[in-house]
């Protein structure tokens, strides 16, 4: 893949804010589009040709992506290598935390901070996926976020009846969803293929437990049929009424009416 012909129009700074421990943590940030901003964190396999043309499709549709660069090559997929990466960035990632979220939750919440007084708006999506899924869980506690998609959330890596939260954050994120909803009026979305072992329907049953009661959804849980696990990049088919395609559009009317009260508009959800 041609890495510079696909961040020829992204525009490219440093960030670095410090986590609650102290501990400095700097990254680089890439930025296209206009209009209401949606933080899209990276997976695991990194950021390739997937992740972009999921960024290009949310452009499209009217939103500006801010794209952070946590970790390994641009424009190549290293599952292994990346993981490798990330064991050995302690100060960033706990991936086996069962009672508290990974540090780099704290750079990414000050991220959303700084994009939602840079771009004067009432706050900012997020989507995080695979091994950042359960950050965009985490993030909606945060009053920078309106919106958040979480898709194939999948730590901590040893335990899918547990979540990367403290009682304290699966607290907040429930007040928060409740204050949102008062005027807006839509969960926090979470998806998976259903024969996805790296996320199983136990993690989506612990998600619903920690956040759902009878009378009260503040997640939306959804399991797409299929054996894949990258449900809005690698795994994704272009295919109207392909359940993936209609996950997206469904997370692009999502955003539409949490950042700006209105639905995206359909079909174009071109990847």
């Amino acid at each position: 893949m041609n890495t510079r012909h696909f961040l020829k129009d992204y525009r490219k700074e440093e960030f670095a804010a410090k986590t609650q421990r102290g501990d400095r943590i700097v990254h680089d940030i890439y930025s296209k589009g206009d209009g209401p901003p949606v933080i899209l964190i990276q997976e695991l396999p990194g950021i390739g040709e997937a992740t972009f043309r999921l960024a290009d499709t949310l452009c499209a549709n009217g939103f500006k992506v801010i794209l952070p660069h946590l970790f390994g090559p641009i424009g190549k997929l290293r599952t292994v290598g990346n993981m490798a990466r990330v064991f050995c960035m302690r100060r960033e990632f706990h991936l086996f935390a069962k009672n508290h979220s990974s540090p780099i939750v704290d750079w990414l919440k000050a991220l959303c901070a700084r994009v939602r007084v840079e771009e004067q708006v009432e706050g900012v999506g997020v989507i995080g996926m695979c091994l950042t899924g359960n950050f965009a869980i985490s993030l909606m506690a945060d009053n920078n976020v309106l919106a958040a998609v979480a898709s194939q959330p999948s730590l901590p890596l040893t335990s899918q009846s547990a979540l990367h939260m403290s009682p304290e954050e699966i607290d907040a994120v429930k007040a928060r969803i409740d204050t949102i909803d008062s005027s807006h009026g839509s969960p926090l979305k979470v998806f998976r293929f259903s024969g996805d072992w790296m996320c199983s329907q136990t993690k989506l049953d612990a998600i619903d437990a920690c956040f759902n009661e009878p009378n009260r959804q503040r997640v939306h849980c959804e399991s797409l049929p299929g054996h894949g696990h990258s449900v809005l990049t690698v795994d994704f088919v272009d295919q109207v009424g392909h359940p993936t395609h209609t996950a997206l559009q469904s997370v692009l009317d999502y955003f539409g009416r949490q950042l700006t009260g209105k639905s995206a508009a359909p079909n174009n959800t071109k990847q």
